[in-house]
């Protein structure tokens, strides 16, 4: 990739670009949420929801939002209110399709590592769908098979989670 990546805040003239992504993303996996719901989540936590930049154009996007640990958010309920500190959980990152392995999930995830960093988070968590827990378990996430996600997720959903790293672990 030729083009520098910026991972910066959503804005409002991010959302279609989000949404298209996150329709071809999950559409075939039928876990589309649709604006209302994606703009909920970001609405609770603005600081922790991010787009990668390539080229002035959303190339992909990740929205965290602070949720009980060991809970999931429902895909079908908007969010309408954040908890205090102590875990973050990364609702959704999609990359476009033309633009994977080049580095800007590790971009967007370096991004999130430090902003949970600075709230004063001690765990990441996350549901893996689609078959995604291998690429998360290398990236350090960790099945807690005593949840079972529910809420639209699918039977394949996994639930997971890692310690925020020190500075140096970030990966």
């Amino acid at each position: 990739m030729t083009e520098p990546v910026r991972v910066r805040r959503i804005t409002a003239a991010d959302w279609d670009a989000v949404v298209a992504l996150e329709r071809d993303a999950y559409a075939p996996l039928g876990l589309c949420e649709g604006r209302a719901a994606l703009q909920s989540r970001a609405a609770v936590s603005p600081g922790t929801c991010f787009v990668a930049d390539v080229g002035g154009r959303a190339a992909g996007y990740l929205l965290a939002l602070p949720y009980p640990a060991l809970t999931v958010p429902d895909l079908g309920r908007t969010e309408p209110v954040a908890v205090p500190p102590g875990n973050l959980h990364l609702h959704d990152i999609v990359v476009a399709p033309a633009l994977r392995r080049r580095g800007l999930a590790r971009h967007l995830l370096r991004r999130l590592t430090g902003a949970a960093r600075a709230r004063g988070d001690e765990r990441i968590s996350l549901v893996a769908v689609g078959g995604s827990d291998r690429f998360w378990s290398a990236r350090g996430f960790a099945p807690h098979p005593d949840v079972v996600p529910t809420g639209g997720y699918g039977a394949d959903a996994v639930y997971m989670s890692r310690p925020v790293p020190a500075p140096r672990e970030v990966s």
